[in-house]
């Protein structure tokens, strides 16, 4: 297994595991490795150490505060102590909305009118709308939050 530090052109670090250089490069060329954070897929590698992956290796300590991978810790520090925070927290609302929401994908204008209206069970839900579509649903009084989730929590992990 290869571990390789990439960084996107927006400078977004992260980590990448390939089977071979040789799986990077045909990753790559085929602009298949994509940055978690934005999505962008014009990545560079950084230079790194060489990491032994020991299967003796000690397992980790557990912490006290939220779980964060090696990933965000790089992309914390490359964008600055403002920086690092906003990330943080975009994260972790990221995070807590899959958590607690429901996807009803392209139906989110329909289903928010359905829960407003008692139509539907009230449940937390998350999905697609256009502006024009959210600008209706603040019109009728139905709260609506555009945010952006961030690109790794939007489907499986590789």
């Amino acid at each position: 297994m290869k571990v390789l530090d990439l960084q996107c052109a927006q400078g977004h670090g992260f980590e990448g595991w390939f089977g071979s250089e040789d799986d990077y490069q045909s990753q790559q060329s085929r602009a298949l490795v994509q940055c978690p954070l934005c999505g962008d897929a014009r990545i560079s590698k950084k230079l790194s150490a060489p990491r032994l992956n020991l299967s003796h290796a000690a397992p980790p300590k557990p912490s006290d505060g939220p779980e964060r991978s090696e990933e965000d810790d790089k992309a914390l520090a490359l964008a600055g102590p403002q920086g690092a925070n906003m990330a943080k927290l975009w994260m972790e609302i990221g995070r807590q909305l899959m958590a607690n929401t429901t996807d009803v994908g392209q139906n989110f204008a329909e289903e928010a009118r359905k829960i407003h209206y008692g139509e539907a069970p009230e449940r937390g839900i998350r999905g697609q709308a256009s502006a024009r579509e959210a600008r209706a649903l603040i019109e009728e009084g139905i709260g609506v939050l555009p945010f952006a989730l961030p690109e790794a929590l939007k489907g499986p992990l590789q």
